[in-house]
């Protein structure tokens, strides 16, 4: 399957920033098309600028969170309609940061990645554990369960796609190690095709998690990692091309 380099570029940049770093994209993807498939995904109110910038250049844009619920009252939401009218193709659904600042649960995430399928957006999913998880040897027994309580039944038709990130290692310049990455992401494989079978052969598990070009090359070439969610490197356009180049 072709790799996915997505790009969370969470609460960063202005206006000129997100459109300037869209563009060194565009410019860096056209010079030396990468293998990867990319993926970027901008601050909400940049997200159709983003969008239109990259329209036709094979680059697709996606939102960093959805509403369950394709409308109504709810002050300071964003749904999955509202995301598919202006561009995005995808949505980051359950990245640990929204699991603990906003205290989403699996429930919440499965709720929100039905919202997305229905709008007819690509769930982005994310699940890892805490360093305290993993000390106690609960590393893959937490993200298969996640997995488990945070996936709707359409979410192999469509292509989703499930991100592994563990929560002590984003942000912090650590990863695990290469056997500790391979692991989790053979016991995500083995989940999703116990669960949606040859479908679930064909899903591709992103790692996310401190990815940078110095280890994108050894990280990308472990079984069951198709692609990254990078996030601090997404922000120069260089360093994220790089990563998409070590594919």
């Amino acid at each position: 399957m072709r790799p996915l380099i997505a790009g969370n570029w969470k609460m960063h940049g202005t206006l000129r920033d997100c459109a300037a770093l869209a563009e060194a994209v565009r410019q860096g993807a056209a010079a030396t098309p990468p293998a990867a498939e990319l993926l970027v995904c901008p601050p909400f109110p940049y997200l159709q600028l983003v969008a239109v910038a990259l329209l036709g250049q094979g680059i697709a844009v996606g939102g960093q969170d959805c509403h369950a619920a394709p409308k109504g009252a709810h002050t300071g939401d964003v749904s999955a309609p509202m995301l598919k009218d202006v561009g995005a193709t995808h949505v980051i659904l359950g990245h640990s940061e929204r699991r603990a600042n906003h205290g989403e649960d699996d429930a919440a995430v499965l709720a929100k990645a039905e919202a997305a399928l229905a709008a007819g957006l690509v769930p982005v999913v994310c699940v890892g554990e805490s360093e305290a998880e993993r000390l106690a040897g609960d590393a893959e027994k937490v993200v298969t369960g996640q997995l488990a309580g945070s996936l709707p039944d359409g979410f192999a038709a469509a292509g989703g796609v499930v991100a592994y990130e563990p929560v002590w290692a984003i942000g912090t310049g650590r990863t695990p190690t290469e056997a500790e990455i391979a692991a989790i992401h053979g016991a995500i494989r083995a989940s999703l095709v116990a669960r949606f079978g040859e479908q679930g052969r064909a899903l591709r598990i992103l790692y996310g998690g401190s990815v940078k070009p110095s280890n994108a090359k050894a990280i990308l070439a472990l079984p069951d990692v198709d692609g990254a969610l990078v996030g601090g490197a997404s922000l120069v356009a260089a360093d994220f091309l790089a990563i998409a180049g070590a594919c």
